[in-house]
């Protein structure tokens, strides 16, 4: 599965998600871009975005995307608090549909 990781998710998460072709926001130069733009920037390239941006599902219509979302509830962006979540979110990736968000972890 192709797997966008959010910017303020840490590059060495992508690591952890075996399996799928994994890029960054970091990695794609896109840092700093808005939401509402790379969620465009991300059509017919990407299945899912893995994200820890709870204000995401409020300011987009996600239902109109074609990828789905998984939203990920973590104390921090630290490695520390990412990585014991990394088991759910390979679990949860190859059933997210497009337009759907699904929650991991808190």
């Amino acid at each position: 599965m192709r797997v966008l990781l959010d910017e303020h998710l840490p590059v060495d998460l992508a690591a952890a998600l075996l399996g799928h072709q994994v890029d960054t926001v970091v990695g794609r130069a896109w840092a700093g871009v808005k939401n509402g733009d790379l969620l465009q920037r991300m059509r017919g390239e990407y299945e899912a975005l893995v994200t820890i941006d709870r204000s995401l599902e409020f300011q987009q219509n996600l239902a109109a995307f074609p990828f789905g979302i998984l939203l990920v509830g973590a104390a921090s962006n630290r490695m520390a608090h990412l990585l014991p979540l990394a088991p759910a979110i390979l679990e949860a990736l190859p059933g997210v549909r497009p337009g759907e968000i699904r929650r991991i972890g808190a």
